[in-house]
């Protein structure tokens, strides 16, 4: 279950939404807020997973409340107004709901909330085999399976994917690397990884994957042949 809270400064708005949301098996909509100033005073003392949050409000912006709050917290943005967008997911936010709400678009909306919420809840094992990036502001959901390397992008990875396609994301390669199982991708460059099992071959300093040539960087010759991937 995803304990929720709504803010927003329209009452006919909040009624709407507690109407929808009790649809919604997994969301738990606890509250609901019209001033800023409520809404932090219960956060102080009951924190949540999720808020729902307009953003043109009399006593603050709701990006602004948000940057205010020193929680971890997903947030969907119910707005009026499409011309926020683009900062609202500068700040991470799930996903950015125009007004008036439709009932499909606030079920989509929850079930990512709902698959972010089971990611950051489960450590990183056997059972886990899937990452959440963000590209385009949108969260998109990758098997581990489906990667077969990484490339820095100045301060972006390329998450390279089956049949040819890659995904953009802003990271860096030591960020991405921890999301990821250590038995499954290894660096073998400052610029590259690896899927382990995607090598096709190695063939002096370089590795194959399919057709696709990979250098193999000095500082990292030795960590890969500890995974006995070429001759000691």
């Amino acid at each position: 279950m995803i304990n929720c809270i709504a803010l927003d400064d329209e009452p006919l708005a909040l009624e709407v939404l507690i109407s929808l949301c009790k649809k919604i098996p997994f969301i738990d909509l606890l509250h609901t807020f019209t001033s800023f100033s409520k809404a932090q005073q219960y956060l102080n003392s009951y924190p949540v997973d999720l808020i729902f949050l307009d953003i043109e409000m009399p006593d603050k912006n709701g990006l602004e409340f948000l940057k205010t709050l020193n929680l971890n917290v997903m947030v969907i943005f119910t707005t009026a107004h499409s011309k926020y967008a683009v900062d609202a997911f500068s700040v991470n936010a799930i996903d950015y709901l125009l007004k008036p709400i439709e009932p499909d678009r606030l079920m989509a909306a929850c079930l990512k909330a709902s698959s972010y919420f089971e990611y950051l809840n489960t450590s990183i094992s056997k059972f886990q085999n899937y990452l959440f990036v963000r590209s385009e502001y949108t969260l998109i959901k990758i098997l581990h399976s489906e990667i077969y390397y990484l490339e820095t992008f100045d301060d972006y990875i390329k998450i390279h994917i089956s049949k040819g396609k890659f995904i953009l994301t802003l990271m860096s390669m030591t960020k991405i690397l921890e999301k990821l199982p250590k038995n499954e991708f290894i660096r073998v460059h400052r610029s590259f990884a690896v899927s382990i099992s995607n090598i096709s071959s190695i063939k002096s300093q370089t590795i194959f994957i399919g057709d696709t040539k990979i250098p193999i960087g000095a500082k990292y010759k030795k960590q890969i042949q500890a995974f006995y991937f070429v001759n000691k």
